[in-house]
C-alpha cells in the first residue's frame, strides 16, 4: 500500500485547519449573538417581556366604581350603589361549551342559551354573561365550579324608595351611564371612578379569583342633594295614585312648590315605574310629565289673562265690569259659549275668575290687546323652557302675534290655542302667590363631596312679571274663586286658600277638532293664601264619568296640601303645633 505524499498531508492539515478555523469562528459569533440576545431580552426589553408575560396570568377589566348618592332634602337616600357581581366567560378554557351554555341560561335571569352558546364558541379571550347579577344567581354558579366562567365584583345602582320619584332620579344602565332624570343631568357630578379589575388564571389559563381592590379610588364622588321631601313626595303620589284609578284616567301629575325660592318639594307622576328594573316599562311611563309633557290648559291659565290686564292698568280694579253677552259671543264665523251653557250678564272682573267666564276672560283680554297681552305671557315664562335642572323639559307652545288668528287673542285668554307644561304653570302661579316674581324652579339643594357640603343652590329671581299691589289683588281674586267659586272642593279647612279649577278640551291631532269626551281636570292653588307656604297643582288627563277640574282635581289639591302644611307643621286657625325642623 503506497505511501501519501508529504506535500498531500501538508496539505490535508491545512484544509482541515480552515474548517477548524471556520467552525471556531461560526461558535465566537453564535455566542455573541446568543449574548447580544440575551442582553436584549433580559435587559433592554425585560419590561415588554414581564408585561407579555403577566398577560398570559392576569386579565384587566376597567370597571366603574362609587358613584354618588342621590339624597332628599332630609339626605334619605334615593339613589344608592350595592355590591354584586358580574359573570364572564373564557371561551378558549370550556370544556364543555353546550353544558356550560345550558348551565349558564338555567342560573342567570334573563339569558338565552342560543346566545351564550354563540359567544362560548367565538374566538374572544373575554366575553360578558350577564352583568350586575343577584346573589343568589352568582351562588349557584358558583357552586358548579365551571371551567372558563368567572366572576368580577361590581357595583349596582340601587333605587331603595322604589317607585318614589322615580320620575325624578331617574335611571343608570348597565354601562354605569345616567339615562335619565338626575341621574343623567348630573351624571358628570355623581359619576364613580374607572378602576382596573384585575382578574388571575393560573398556568393553564383558568380564572382563579378576581382582586376587587385593585386600584380602587381613594375618594367617592360627589353626592347631590335634591330639594325633593320624601314625604311630602309620598304624600303627593298617593293622592295622585289613588284619583287616577278612582278616575280611570290616563295619567296625572301633582307638583309642590315653595313660591318664594322654586324648590320643589314633590313631583309625582302616575303611572308609576320601578328604576331598579326600567326595562320593564315603556318610555311613556318612564317620561316625567310635569316637565316633558305640554297641553292646553284651559281655565287654569285665566289668572294670567286678570293679572296681566291688572298690571298694565287696562283694568283698574278687580270690580270693573264686563258684559259677558248672556252666554254667547261671536267671533268673525265662530261662536264662543260658556261651560255649562251659563249665561252670565254684568260680571266684576273678580266673579269672571270665580265662576269662570270663557267670554268674560276674553273681554279682559281685548282690553289687553294681542301684543300687551304676548308679552305678558311671555314674562310669565311661557313658550320658552323654565330652566329647571332636569334634563327633557318642553317649551311648551306659544305663537308669535304675526301669527295668530282673529280667533288667537280670544281662545288663548282662557287656556286655548296655547301648551303649557305642569312645571311652567306652577312657576307662573308662584309668581302671583310670592308678590310678583318669577322664580327659578329647581330640583337641587346642595352638592356633597366626602360627605361635606361643597356647594349650595340659592333662590334665584328670573324677574319680576307683576307689581306687589296686582299680587295682592289676585291673591284676593283667587281667595274669593275658592269660597263663592268653581274651587270650593279644593278649600282646606282652617287655612285661607287661593286658587283655580280648570277643565279643557283635549285637542285630537287626527280629528283636528277638541275632543267632545276627553278632557284635562286641573287645579291649581297656594295656601295660606296671604302668606304661602306651598304651591300645588294637580292634573288629570282624561278621567271617566266626570271630568270638571273642581270635581276631580280639586279634592286631590286639598288632601295633598292639607297633609303637607300639616307635615310643615302650619297652623291651621285654633291649632297649637309644636314645631320641627324640616329644613
Amino acid at each position: 500500500m503506497s505511501k501519501k505524499s508529504p506535500s498531500l498531508k501538508k496539505k490535508a492539515r491545512a484544509i482541515l485547519k480552515v474548517r477548524l478555523m471556520v467552525v471556531a469562528c461560526f461558535f465566537t459569533l453564535f455566542g455573541a449573538a446568543l449574548g447580544a440576545r440575551l442582553f436584549f431580552l433580559q435587559v433592554l426589553d425585560h419590561e415588554k417581556l414581564v408585561a407579555l408575560s403577566q398577560k398570559q396570568y392576569e386579565a384587566t377589566k376597567k370597571i366603574v366604581y362609587g358613584r354618588g348618592t342621590i339624597f332628599d332634602r332630609n339626605q334619605n337616600a334615593l339613589a344608592m350603589n350595592v355590591e354584586v357581581e358580574s359573570v364572564f366567560i373564557t371561551p378558549s378554557k370550556v370544556e364543555n361549551k353546550l353544558y356550560t351554555a345550558e348551565m349558564l341560561a338555567s342560573h342567570l335571569k334573563k339569558v338565552n342559551r342560543k346566545e351564550v352558546y354563540q359567544k362560548l364558541i367565538s374566538k374572544n379571550h373575554f366575553v360578558w354573561v350577564k352583568r350586575k347579577c343577584n346573589l343568589e344567581e352568582v351562588g349557584r354558579l358558583r357552586r358548579l365550579n365551571l371551567p372558563g366562567v368567572g366572576f368580577i365584583a361590581e357595583q349596582k345602582r340601587f333605587y331603595p324608595k322604589r317607585e318614589l320619584a322615580a320620575n325624578i332620579t331617574g335611571f343608570v344602565g348597565v354601562d354605569d351611564k345616567g339615562w335619565a332624570g338626575v341621574e343623567h343631568y348630573y351624571h358628570s357630578t355623581l359619576k364613580g371612578t374607572i378602576v382596573n379589575r384585575i382578574i388571575e388564571k393560573d398556568a393553564r389559563g383558568r380564572n382563579i379569583r378576581s382582586i376587587s381592590d385593585a386600584g380602587k379610588p381613594k375618594s367617592k364622588s360627589h353626592d347631590v342633594v335634591l330639594t325633593i321631601d320624601e314625604v311630602i313626595q309620598f304624600i303627593a303620589e298617593r293622592h295622585l295614585k289613588k284619583q287616577v284609578e278612582e278616575y280611570r284616567a290616563d295619567s296625572g301629575v301633582a307638583l309642590v312648590m315653595e313660591p318664594y325660592t322654586g324648590e320643589v318639594y314633590a313631583m309625582a307622576n302616575f303611572p308609576q315605574f320601578n328604576p331598579n328594573t326600567y326595562r320593564a316599562y315603556s318610555e311613556e311611563k318612564r317620561n316625567n310629565r310635569a316637565i316633558s309633557y305640554s297641553y292646553e290648559p284651559g281655565s287654569i291659565f285665566k289668572p294670567i289673562t286678570a293679572a296681566a290686564a291688572l298690571d298694565s292698568g287696562v283694568v283698574e280694579k278687580p270690580s270693573d265690569l264686563f258684559f259677558c253677552e248672556n252666554g254667547k259671543f261671536r267671533i268673525g264665523k265662530k261662536v264662543i259659549r260658556e261651560a255649562e251653557n251659563h249665561k252670565f250678564g254684568w260680571m266684576s272682573l273678580r266673579n269672571i275668575i270665580a265662576k269662570s267666564s270663557n267670554i268674560g276672560a276674553i273681554k279682559i283680554a281685548q282690553q289687553l290687546g294681542e301684543q300687551n297681552f304676548y308679552t305678558y305671557i311671555r314674562k310669565f315664562g311661557f313658550g320658552q323652557k323654565t330652566g329647571i335642572d332636569l334634563p327633557g323639559e318642553s317649551s311648551g307652545q306659544l305663537k308669535n302675534t304675526p301669527y295668530w288668528s282673529k280667533l288667537s287673542l280670544a281662545s288663548i285668554s282662557f287656556g286655548q290655542e296655547i301648551a303649557v307644561t305642569p312645571i311652567q304653570m306652577a312657576t307662573a302661579v308662584s309668581a302671583i302667590a310670592n308678590g310678583g316674581n318669577l322664580m327659578l324652579p329647581h330640583i337641587t339643594k346642595a352638592i356633597l363631596k366626602n360627605g361635606v357640603l361643597e356647594k349650595t343652590f340659592k333662590p334665584k329671581i328670573i324677574r319680576r312679571v307683576i307689581s306687589e299691589k296686582t299680587s295682592r289683588q289676585m291673591i284676593e281674586i283667587l281667595k274669593n274663586t275658592v269660597k263663592n267659586g268653581t274651587g270650593v272642593p279644593a278649600a282646606v279647612s282652617g287655612f285661607e286658600t287661593a286658587g283655580k279649577t280648570g277643565t279643557a278640551q283635549i285637542y285630537d291631532t287626527s280629528s283636528g277638532s277638541y275632543s267632545k269626551n276627553k278632557y284635562l281636570s286641573s287645579f291649581v292653588g297656594f295656601l295660606p293664601a296671604d302668606a304661602p307656604k306651598i304651591v300645588v297643582l294637580v292634573m288629570i288627563e282624561n278621567p271617566r264619568e266626570s271630568h270638571w277640574g273642581g270635581k276631580v282635581a280639586g279634592p286631590v289639591f286639598r288632601k295633598i296640601s292639607r297633609e303637607v302644611l300639616r307635615y310643615l307643621n302650619e297652623p291651621a286657625k285654633g291649632e297649637r303645633v309644636f314645631f320641627l325642623n324640616h329644613a
